[in-house]
This record gives C-alpha cells, structure tokens and sequence, in this order.
C-alpha cells in the first residue's frame, strides 16, 4: 500500500499505429496525461521499448511501456475509464491481436484478485508476455504475483528465450 492506503495499479501500455496524438510513442505519453486529467495519479513509468508485433510480425512492431498508477477507483471503474482512454485515441476493437492506436491493460490493482467475464486481475497473461515484464521490471522488479507469490524478475527469468 502507498501512504494514503490507496493500492498501487500497474497497468501496460501499446501502440503500433498512429493516433490523433501522433506516432504510438506520442500517443502512450498523451494517454498517460489523459487519465492524469482524469484523476488519476502516475507514479512511474518505463522507458518505451519497441518491440516486434505479435502474433503477425508483419505488422507494425509496437512501442510498450508499463506504468505504476494510483487511483481511489475500483478495479471496474478504471477498466472503464482504460477503454475509454482507448477508444478516445481510436482503437476499435475489430479482431483480436489486430494492429491498434493504443492498448491498455490492467495487470494488477494492489492484491485483489478477480476472475469475472468482465475482468481478471492480475491480468492472466502477465507471466507469458516479455513484451509487459521487460517494461514492468524497469518499475516494479520485485512486485509479486498476488497468486503465484513471484516476482517480476522471477516471471521475466522464467521466460523462454
């Protein structure tokens, strides 16, 4: 918990296509001023890290980050208020994987734990993917997987090559 018992958020970020803020490094940066203007608070966020698309690699490679937030909203609510940020910066949800503006996703909200149709925390993929852990280890090393108990850097160890 952070000093007013508010839980720290850790949310991802990716772009691999233009938005009306500009190229996807301009628009992860302009996302992150939106939901400040919405209220919430970024506390870190990691260096961008380019990374080739998947599961095409043809297409556009994106730029990733990850970002440590604070916020009073429930977890609901800001999976809310991510979607909307999305759609504002022009994603449309077409097909999944498909190349998009901005990506937002919730990994984890303090130690809460949901499995929903609507909503899983921590976010279920978060052990598979390099492409969130790299950033994420930059600004969270040691935080720990509220149900497998590791690390960011034990999860990114354990990736294959």
């Amino acid at each position: 918990m952070t000093s007013n018992d508010t839980p720290e958020i850790l949310i991802a970020l990716g772009a691999n296509m233009p938005s009306r803020a500009g190229a996807p490094f301009e628009t992860l940066r302009a996302a992150l001023a939106t939901l400040e203007e919405a209220g919430v608070t970024v506390l870190k966020v990691s260096s961008l890290l380019e990374t080739t698309a998947w599961p095409d690699p043809t297409d556009p490679p994106f730029v990733n980050a990850a970002a440590s937030l604070q916020t009073a909203l429930n977890p609901l609510a800001l999976l809310e208020l991510l979607h909307a940020t999305e759609t504002a910066y022009g994603r449309v949800r077409s097909r999944v994987n498909a190349p998009r503006p901005l990506d937002l996703d919730l990994l984890a909200h303090g130690n809460t734990v949901v499995t929903s149709e609507l909503l899983s925390l921590p976010h279920p993929l978060i052990a598979r993917r390099r492409f969130v852990l790299e950033p994420l280890a930059e600004i969270a090393p040691h935080w720990r997987h509220p149900i497998s108990g590791l690390t960011t850097l034990e999860m990114l160890a354990a990736l294959p090559d």
